[in-house]
């Protein structure tokens, strides 16, 4: 399963209130252990993330009790079979593509920087 770019903003302002101890996260074990959020669940958290506290704990579970958990079995299932030899190999290869995400997301920008300053500084009678 992908991230998003909701999900990238979203795990950022987590980080965020994370870091100022306005959130925690905690392990939680009633039968089925999975990973919670603590603290402060009142309008700030409303404010900060601009959805609603449910909103909050169904992304959170998404990403944390779901992909992130799921993409570590499927990390375990690979290296019980294969032993740990392919990890440094997935490692390089996973930053090559996160480096290409953010070398084609800044060439985006680039080019539409220079679009809008183009069109900011053509001129309007000019039919190009």
């Amino acid at each position: 399963m992908k991230l998003t770019l909701k999900d990238k903003d979203f795990l950022e302002r987590l980080k965020a209130l994370v870091e100022t101890k306005d959130l925690s996260i905690a392990l939680k074990q009633d039968g089925l252990k999975r990973l919670v959020l603590r603290q402060n669940y009142g309008d700030k958290i409303e404010s900060a993330f601009g959805m609603s506290r449910q909103g909050v704990r169904w992304r959170f579970q998404r990403l944390f009790n779901e992909i992130y958990v799921e993409a570590y079995e499927t990390i375990y299932w690979v290296e019980s079979s294969f032993g740990t030899e392919l990890r440094s190999m997935a490692l390089e290869i996973a930053r090559d593509r996160v480096e290409m995400r953010k070398k084609a997301r800044e060439t985006s920008i680039d080019k539409s920087c220079r679009r809008e300053t183009k069109e900011d500084t053509a001129d309007p009678s000019d039919p190009q």
